[in-house]
């Protein structure tokens, strides 16, 4: 399929010529380009036109998740026929494994998986294998490592109407695909068996693939929503199951895996016992051979990723694969590239192998890892340049690096088709700042305005919400540690009205999308630093110039050299859409946006409510062989089963 863009909008202002430089550019073959679109100025409308017109799978890369579900969902609406996706980080907790030597302290990793964004992550993938029509919107975290695209590919299981392959050979494939054997609790990448027929929740969770045989033979393959009662209709076409882990390898490597991780246990015993360390040499034999003996029975193992250059058969210190080399690998005619927020993306991509390797290293020097760890990394920042294929960088305040990197391709757009002005500025006085924030809310609430106060610390936003809720004021605060489905379900309530104020810090300033605030206060502002500094401030500030009363106080006893250097860009635009304005007669007006529902479908618990009610026969047939082998607790799970199947209907 080819893209589709779907809009009642036509480009105007600024967008038509950004649209036609930067598309001519990809097709001219430059490697490189900066789109500089000040906030409210259509820039994913902008780029939702480039992909249009260039044609070619589009990965976008994000600071943030909260950023990045803001333009899966706004990309979902320009591309309603297309295959549009969120690749985020699925852990809603994570503490990675550590040890800190000084206190000899060993911490476990330990992470809360949100199985939704499992599902999410599975299923953008999966069409990267095979569609050219996708846009994946991704945060930071997808050069991270996540496995061979070769192996997820190859491991890849083909299922066709009649297929000879006996029931038993398919149940061990599933199981190499690290699919597990549920009857009870039904959920994706798990299956089920009754009799001859074999039921499989798909990884992504959007559909259960019934298989039915008859003489060691595919005899019927039919599919189904997930629902109380699935209604399967009977598929003609050959269907491909993909791996329910991006950690998998084929049956055969796996042994060669095996072998080596053995050859490697053993170089590193010698090594460590040479060097006196016998309680690590100790340690790393026990924790190793226990992964061994779970990768020989099961395929898998606790920490598997951290054998992954074993897995891929990558030489030592050669880079990991992540997000960027399955688009690479699958689509050897191109693919784009748009870096969002570029300003902090990239300084986030550049800085995160560092930590991760001081980390790693310290596991294998106490014997708690194998050296092969430490390849299980994100990409480095030179190993990322080499991945990029064409790229464009997009932000209100793109860095030196970026300029430099793109010279003169460089597309401004700073006309807003609203007519929009930046916001106007205040100076206020710290002394008090509390009692008169509290006074311009309650003059914003009675207009039924919305208002972003901008702290310093988490702590602080906290403390800030909870101080204005005392007072009757609707007030909620984000931050880092609020859960990734959350954040978009509180902007969404802020925009409704829901509450009045928002408090945060880093997380109100790139892109954020809410028309309805016209007033933002920037809380100690003359706090110079990566908070207040020129490119947060202008950032932070944008946040009010979607409203035609847009307005920002900054609270500060001194005027710093990024105040001035921001309050100074922020003139210099609205000079220039002054003039614009005043040339083609345009009155401005409030971003008109619609409030959107969180993007994905809300997966109901997936579990043995899937089975439609004729299937109830085989349950109780089932339950009666249960009973007569004497296996009264797997009978007495049957009945309670068939009795909730019962209560349903």
């Amino acid at each position: 399929m080819k893209f589709e863009l779907k809009s009642k909008f036509k480009p105007t202002g600024d967008q038509p010529r950004a649209i036609k430089q930067l598309a001519e550019g990809l097709q001219n073959g430059i490697k490189d380009q900066v789109l500089l679109g000040v906030t409210g100025s259509g820039k994913t409308f902008t780029l939702a036109n480039v992909i249009q017109k260039v044609q070619k799978p589009t990965l976008v890369i994000c600071p943030n998740k909260t950023l990045a579900a803001q333009l899966y969902q706004e990309f979902k609406e320009f591309f309603p026929n297309n295959a549009v996706h969120y690749f985020v980080s699925y852990y809603d907790y994570y503490q990675p494994e550590a040890y800190i030597p000084h206190s000899d302290t060993y911490i476990e990793k330990d992470a809360k998986i949100n199985e939704e964004i499992d599902r999410l992550r599975h299923a953008a993938v999966q069409d990267v294998t095979g569609r050219r029509d996708v846009i994946v919107v991704a945060s930071v975290s997808c050069i991270y490592n996540i496995g061979s695209p070769e192996n997820y590919g190859s491991t890849s299981l083909e299922i066709k109407l009649g297929q000879k392959i006996s029931r038993k050979d398919f149940l061990l494939l599933l199981n190499s695909l690290q699919y597990q054997r549920n009857d009870i609790d039904f959920k994706p990448a798990t299956f089920r068996v009754r009799g001859d027929i074999v039921e499989i929740f798909v990884v992504t969770g959007e559909e259960i693939i019934r298989i039915e045989f008859e003489n060691d033979t595919i005899a019927k393959i039919s599919e189904a929503k997930p629902g109380l009662n699935a209604n399967y209709k009977l598929q003609t076409t050959n269907y491909k199951l993909f791996p329910a882990t991006f950690w998998v390898a084929p049956q055969d490597k796996l042994k060669i895996a095996i072998g080596n991780i053995k050859e490697e246990l053993e170089e590193q015993l010698i090594k460590l016992k040479k060097l006196g360390k016998n309680l690590e040499a100790e340690r790393l034999e026990q924790r190793t051979n226990y992964d061994l003996e779970m990768l020989t029975e099961t395929g898998r193992c606790q920490g598997i990723e951290n054998y992954s250059s074993h897995m891929e058969f990558r030489a030592p210190g050669s880079p990991p694969f992540s997000l960027v080399d399955y688009f690479n690998y699958f689509n050897p005619q191109g693919s784009l590239m748009f870096i969002d927020e570029s300003h902090i993306s990239v300084s986030q991509i550049r800085a995160m192998s560092v930590q991760d390797k001081i980390r790693k290293q310290t596991l294998i020097d106490f014997g708690f890892r194998l050296p092969s760890a430490i390849d299980n990394r994100p990409l480095n920042f030179k190993e990322f340049e080499e991945r990029q294929k064409q790229t464009i960088y997009v932000s209100a305040t793109p860095a030196l690096f970026e300029k430099q990197k793109a010279g003169k391709n460089i597309a401004e757009q700073i006309i807003r088709p609203t007519g929009l002005l930046e916001p106007s500025i205040e100076i206020k006085k710290t002394e008090n700042q509390i009692k008169d924030l509290i006074e311009e809310v309650k003059k914003q609430i009675d207009k039924k305005h919305r208002t972003l106060v901008v702290t310093l610390t988490k702590k602080l936003a906290e403390e800030i919400s909870d101080y204005l809720t005392e007072r009757g004021i609707k007030t909620q605060y984000l931050h880092s540690e609020i859960k990734t489905m959350e954040r978009p379900e509180i902007l969404k309530k802020l925009r409704e009205g829901k509450f009045d104020v928002l408090v945060g810090i880093n997380l109100l300033r790139e892109g954020i999308d809410l028309p309805e605030v016209s007033l933002v206060a920037i809380l100690d502002a003359d706090k110079e630093g990566f908070l207040r500094n020129e490119t947060t401030l202008i950032q932070t500030m944008g946040r009010a110039a979607r409203h035609i009363n847009g307005r920002v106080i900054l609270y500060a006893d001194k005027e710093t050299f990024s105040m001035k250097n921001a309050i100074a860009e922020i003139n210099r635009r609205r000079r220039i859409q002054i003039a614009y304005n005043k040339k083609n007669k345009i009155n401005p007006t409030t971003i008109i946006s619609d409030i959107r529902d969180w993007g994905f479908s809300k997966k109901e618990d997936v579990a043995e409510e899937f089975w439609v009610v004729n299937d109830k026969k085989l349950l109780e047939k089932e339950m009666k062989i249960a009973a007569k082998n004497l296996d009264f607790e797997r009978a007495a799970e049957l009945r309670d089963l068939i009795e909730k199947q019962k209560s349903k209907e």
